[in-house]
């Protein structure tokens, strides 16, 4: 890091909620948001947008004629959107820069566009216009009239964080002092889930594991025999500022990135090579056993939990700091899963109080929360680690 940076606001939607105050209600207690949906006859665990949420979501829709062709991962992101620029105060003539990534994009309208396309032969007029990536940032920055730099991509489940670096990367640029990063994801399609399926991490309804345990989805559980990924649907966008503001909910003091050999398409090593470097890097000259708690990336596999803390274990030695996750509790949201991270990081800053994960082994608690690593990782080992400071 150059120099630090301020968050300044942060703001989501998700099954924990359409505030953070909803969110750190919801972490207050063990109950998991996955709900049982039939998809095309598939019946599959997932974690939706509360009901109440939803309809904020209908509304935005129908409030402008423009947005009614324009996919959930959109309408997700410029309604978090708008409550991170009005909490942080920006106007639109700040020209702040934009960066909001996906990892699947307009997963909905494309389903529905080639359904279309494979029975009538010809494409919809806006099928290419509205399922393109760059569709997240320019509609964002078209919502809140801003004139800034539109950035749009997509690094797999990393993609939020990544977006944070690219923030970060323009600010000490010295070409933006501003930026509005995050991701947005609306992954609860059929196609979609039986990709996850087809690759074998998706949670087996039916197994026993599941029947057995109150929590399907088990983050975190090194001992877990099976996969148990779910996914869930989320945006969560959060304001860059230079420098160390007054009233700054956390500040960045230290970024890592690092991307293995691809030894398999979707696999990383059994100790995370990728991790180590990322979150040895975002220490950078603090000592480890100055990081309080870990927000792990975690998706609830056999392996990508493992080796993720195979990974800590290397770098921490015999002072782990605590470790959570929140994807025993809303899924695996690709994109957004790092920046909600970011978000549980900021709340536990804030209320000095650090969340446990219900079934997982007991920890000791830190008695004061200054430092905490988050992590994310995509598909063929792009991980990113950000540390965070009160």
């Amino acid at each position: 890091m150059q120099h630090p940076i301020s968050i300044t606001a942060i703001a989501s939607v998700s099954p924990l909620g359409k505030s953070t105050t909803d969110a750190w209600d919801n972490y207050q207690n063990n109950r998991h948001c996955f709900t049982e949906k039939n998809y095309e006859g598939n019946k599959t665990l997932v974690a939706e947008l509360c009901s109440n949420t939803k309809a904020e979501i209908k509304a935005l829709k129908g409030s402008d004629s423009k947005y009614k062709n324009l996919d959930d991962s959109v309408l997700f992101a410029i309604y978090a959107s708008r409550e991170a620029i009005k909490i942080a105060d920006w106007k639109a003539s700040d020209n702040f820069g934009i960066n909001i990534g996906s990892s699947r994009g307009a997963t909905s309208l494309f389903e529905k566009y080639h359904k279309d396309f494979l029975k009538q032969g010809k494409s919809k007029t806006l099928s290419s216009p509205t399922t393109t990536l760059g569709n997240i940032s320019s509609w964002v920055a078209h919502d809140l009239l801003t004139q800034g730099p539109e950035i749009s991509h997509s690094i797999t489940c990393s993609t939020g964080l990544h977006a944070m670096l690219n923030g970060i990367a323009w600010i000490n640029s010295g070409m933006c002092n501003k930026f509005l990063v995050g991701g947005s994801e609306a992954p609860l399609t059929p196609f979609t889930i039986a990709q996850m399926q087809a690759l074998k991490v998706y949670v087996k309804h039916q197994t026993e594991l599941v029947l057995a345990s109150h929590y399907p989805c088990q983050s975190f559980n090194l001992k877990k025999i099976q996969n148990t990924m779910i996914l869930g649907e989320a945006a969560s966008v959060a304001c860059l500022e230079q420098g160390e503001i007054k009233n700054a909910l956390a500040i960045i003091k230290g970024i890592g990135y690092a991307t293995e050999i691809l030894e398999h398409n979707i696999s990383i090593s059994t100790e995370a090579t990728c991790f180590q470097k990322s979150m040895a890097m975002a220490m950078g000259n603090i000592n480890p056993d100055e990081i309080d708690a870990i927000v792990m990336h975690a998706p609830g596999t056999v392996k990508g939990d493992l080796s993720e803390y195979n990974a800590i274990k290397k770098v921490f030695c015999n002072k782990i700091p605590f470790l959570t996750t929140n994807k025993w509790k809303v899924g695996h949201t690709f994109a957004t899963s790092g920046m909600l991270s970011i978000e549980l990081a900021i709340l536990m800053l804030q209320h000095q109080k650090t969340i446990e994960v219900p079934f997982a082994e007991k920890q000791e608690h830190p008695k004061q929360i200054k430092n905490i690593l988050v992590n994310a990782v995509g598909f063929g080992g792009n991980a990113v680690s950000i540390l965070l400071s009160k």
